[in-house]
């Protein structure tokens, strides 16, 4: 059995790119996994429906960029009609100061995958988080030092292991 797990990012500002293949990185580590890496101007509603898990990342921009908001917006029909729902959801960012509202971006991001119906995947404690990532996703401030590399690739491999969980036991709508 195999699962897709699509890492959307918007790359605006070039800092994100890195981190998103990272992800895809930690992806490939869960057997049976494969990375579908999408920056936004390329990215479909059917990426969205192909995956069993989607991976958002974003820029810190006091919260996410514009453009990504407005693609998300754009896809809500999905969520709407329940398309989304039952998929994993997990989210990654990048900025340029550790005190500049990250954990308030990835929230914002995770805010979709809640709204569409998904379940949240983030990132349980470890030593290592006293310098990098949050719980609720994978961070870099400024550049990406090897401890944000291995946040980003923990991110995706629990994404697609959760996945990998979910597929073989079937989820189904309580609705």
């Amino acid at each position: 059995m195999s699962v897709n797990v699509l890492v959307l990012y918007d790359n605006q500002g070039g800092q994100v790119e890195a981190l998103a293949q990272a992800v895809a990185e930690g992806v490939s580590r869960i057997q049976g996994a494969q990375a579908i890496v999408r920056d936004l101007s390329s990215a479909s509603p059917e990426d969205l429906l192909d995956a069993d898990s989607i991976i958002l990342g974003t820029p810190n921009w006091n919260g996410i960029t514009g453009r990504l908001k407005s693609w998300l917006d754009d896809m809500s029909d999905l969520g709407r009609e329940g398309m989304l729902e039952g998929k994993i959801c997990a989210a990654f960012t990048a900025g340029w100061g550790q005190s500049s509202g990250t954990e308030f971006t990835l929230l914002s991001l995770l805010h979709w995958g809640l709204s569409w119906g998904m379940i949240i995947v983030g990132l349980p404690w470890t030593d290592r988080m006293a310098v990098s990532g949050s719980f609720y996703g994978a961070t870099v401030f400024g550049t990406m030092s090897p401890d944000d590399a291995e946040q980003a690739k923990i991110l995706g491999s629990r994404a697609a292991q959760m996945a990998n969980y979910l597929k073989a036991g079937g989820m189904t709508s309580i609705f």
